[in-house]
């Protein structure tokens, strides 16, 4: 992220004070003191847990981030006072550029440490996972930084005078170390960015590394200089990305011969880029390399170092990824098997298990949550991410047990009701699912970002009014967010399957395209409602648009296989819903249950 101008903020010397140093570490000549911030990963965001007011709160772990953040939605659910922003004040991110507002707290508690009077930054997007916001580089960037995310670990390190220039990979014994000089921006504030530099098929890179990124990614002109296109030979598009800012971007994956960055060298892999820009830096570096590598933040020598831990890099190739550390003999695959140490307590156990289901090593994972489950059979919580990870291997039956032992542990526990509530779903067990559901939409706060998910499993099962309430719910609490044309999208749709309040559903059906007139589904959706209101002609357009986007959407070629017979061409319609019931043999039965066929 840049900013214009940056608040004030508490010195350094004041936030070092500050931190209850946990323990000390010497090697050689040097000591260390550090702080530890456990972190638990919910897929590949880094979560750690803090008090605001008083208040338990989840706030992504942000290394890419200037300043820690709140979401708009999360100042509301603590009853924060929010105020404009200093005049020239801005943050950019993927999303493109907005003006945050500015709200302090009485308290702020991160582990044993309390920061009194604290400011956080103000901005309308929500990043997911149940966070509130981001702890940024105000935090972060006050002292030397360790990420152990592989282990569930971050750590705030005060290295001693005697450190000097010392390798301060000071865990690596044996290991290979990766070295690379930090590149400091200039500018007006007192915070630290950690942009080096890498190189993608032989061309360098100014990359960034930026834990708050779930996967790393590329700018569309930096993977361009790679001679990687998305019309590119072996290229797939991806989905669309968001952070920071007003947009949600368009990604692609391609094949990658090879990326180098500290002397490690991976070939024939794969990597994201999207459309979008950076300032001056070209690729982010995110939490799917922070899971395989321990890096250690060197703030006062400007140097960051980092070990590689084994386990998948970026996670997107198909095939073996070889990677070889330069000069030093060392080779191994992406798949290298890892040492999984014995811990001492259950949320070592949990936290490690989540790092691990993050990178999809879900067999050692499950033996992490059931240590976990052992030692603390009163958390629920591990019984819930236990029962998500039986559910991701298949084990449907025993995930249900691990979720209702959740629920009976914590009645409250919103993410186990609704992920249970999915599970009743795919099990057809409708009744089940919609019980999970209105005790969720009972136990969750108004700005709750899971209303958004609450709203789309309602309207699979077909509960037009209550997924129309949800996602009324969920837009109320979320104006300006990135998401809301999809979310428009999806009531749209709610509303053109009831068949009522047609207007409203084309005005969010409008709004819907305006963020993504390319997509096949906002038009298909859009030419039902026009199917809906008898404007044959506006639907026959939206269906034709969209499947030549997509030539097998089931709606799309259903809605007009209906328009076509509603206009005389019998023989052509029912060709197209034929086509359509190829595609998708449920969509009939649909049809005729919403009132829409012929």
């Amino acid at each position: 992220m840049v900013s214009m101008a940056i608040p004030k903020c508490a010195s350094r010397l004041a936030l070092l004070s500050a931190f209850f140093w946990q323990s000390h570490v010497a090697f050689g000549a040097c000591t260390i003191k550090r702080a530890e911030i456990p972190v638990t990963m919910a897929g590949t965001q880094p979560l750690v847990t803090a008090r605001i007011e008083d208040q338990e709160v989840h706030l992504l772990l942000d290394s890419g981030a200037f300043y820690s953040t709140l979401s708009s939605a999360g100042a509301r659910q603590l009853n924060l006072t929010v105020q404009t922003g200093p005049e020239g004040l801005s943050m950019a991110g993927i999303g493109g550029t907005a003006r945050p507002f500015v709200t302090r707290v009485r308290s702020f508690t991160l582990q044993n440490t309390v920061f009194k009077n604290w400011q956080f930054l103000v901005q309308d997007n929500e990043l997911g996972s149940g966070t509130v916001g981001v702890l940024g580089q105000d935090l972060l960037g006050s002292a030397d930084a360790e990420y152990d995310l592989g282990t569930g670990s971050m750590r705030i390190v005060n290295p001693g005078d005697a450190c000097g220039q010392s390798s301060m990979a000071y865990w690596a014994g044996a290991q290979p170390v990766s070295e690379l000089k930090i590149i400091r921006r200039q500018g007006n504030g007192p915070v630290e960015d950690t942009i080096t530099t890498a190189s993608v098929n032989g061309i360098k890179m100014r990359v960034q590394f930026d834990s708050g990124a779930e996967r790393s990614l590329m700018t569309l002109d930096a993977a361009a200089r790679a001679g990687l296109t998305p019309a590119g030979k072996g290229v797939i598009p991806g989905e669309q990305y968001g952070g920071f800012g007003p947009h949600q971007r368009r990604t692609w994956i391609a094949p990658v011969d090879e990326f180098e960055i500290g002397g490690e060298k991976l070939t024939n892999t794969r990597l994201r880029f999207g459309d979008f820009q950076m300032g001056d830096v070209d690729m982010l570096i995110g939490a799917d390399f922070f899971l395989s590598h321990r890096i250690y933040v060197a703030n006062r020598q400007n140097k960051l170092y980092f070990t590689y831990s084994g386990g998948p890099i970026f996670n997107l190739s198909t095939t073996p990824v070889l990677l070889s550390q330069a000069g030093s003999g060392h080779e191994a695959t992406s798949t290298e098997p890892e040492r999984f140490p014995d811990l001492t307590d259950a949320d070592a156990y949990a936290r490690r298990g989540a790092a691990l289901e993050a990178r999809q090593n879900l067999k050692q994972a499950l033996v992490d949550f059931n240590r976990a489950c052992e030692l603390a059979p009163g958390v629920g919580q591990y019984f819930r991410q236990r029962g998500m990870i039986h559910a991701e291997l298949g084990h449907y039956s025993i995930a249900l047990a691990d979720l209702d032992q959740a629920v009976s542990l914590r009645p409250s526990d919103l993410d186990a009701l609704v992920f249970r509530a999915r599970l009743h779903h795919a099990g057809s067990d409708t009744a089940g699912a919609q019980r999970d559901l209105d005790e969720a939409d009972r136990v969750a706060a108004a700005q709750a970002d899971l209303r958004r998910e609450m709203g789309d499993l309602y309207l699979q099962l077909d509960l037009l009014d209550a997924a129309i309430s949800q996602f009324d719910r969920w837009i109320a609490a979320h104006d300006g967010e990135a998401r809301i044309p999809a979310v428009l999208s999806d009531r749209c749709w709610a509303r053109a399957l009831k068949g009522a309040e047609l207007e409203k559903a084309l005005q969010d059906c409008n709004i819907a395209l305006i963020g993504d007139y390319k997509s096949a589904t906002r038009l298909s959706r859009r030419g039902t409602v026009h199917v809906r209101r008898g404007d044959l002609s506006n639907a026959l357009s939206d269906y034709e648009t969209a499947l030549k986007i997509d030539p097998k959407d089931a709606w799309s070629l259903y809605g007009r296989g209906i328009v076509r017979r509603r206009q005389g061409a019998v023989e052509a319609g029912d060709s197209d819903i034929a086509a359509a019931i190829a595609v998708l043999p449920s969509i009939g039965d649909d049809a005729v249950r919403h009132g829409l066929k012929e």
